[in-house]
């Protein structure tokens, strides 16, 4: 069975997908949930989540060489080898502002 799905929220665009699946998971859903899309989409939401934190999970079983280096060296020791004054590394006024959100990642704030 075919179904048209629209994914997303009011505060995202939707975007129209088809989705093949067995039947019976089909007739589950219309059992339990009269908007197929917005079941689809919260259960792909949570896999989503799930899937992330697996692999943060597996980031931090396995963390980059680079970062062993650095947690082995501590924070003050790193601290300590930056530039004295370092005032002038960073323009507060020269970036974007940006709004994290889980679901679409960094993003410039809607005025």
């Amino acid at each position: 069975m075919n179904l048209h799905i629209f994914m997303g929220r009011a505060s995202s665009p939707a975007e129209r997908v088809t989705v093949t699946m067995p039947a019976e998971l089909v007739a589950g859903i219309d059992r339990i949930e009269r908007n197929r899309s917005r079941f689809i989409a919260e259960a792909v939401r949570q896999e989503l989540r799930r899937r992330r934190r697996i692999e943060l999970l597996r980031s931090l079983e396995a963390p980059h060489p680079d970062s062993l280096v650095t947690a082995a060296l501590g924070l003050e020791s790193w601290d300590r080898g930056l530039p004295a004054d370092d005032s002038n590394l960073l323009d507060p006024e020269g970036g974007v502002p940006l709004h994290w959100s889980a679901e679409q990642g960094w993003k410039e704030p809607e005025p």
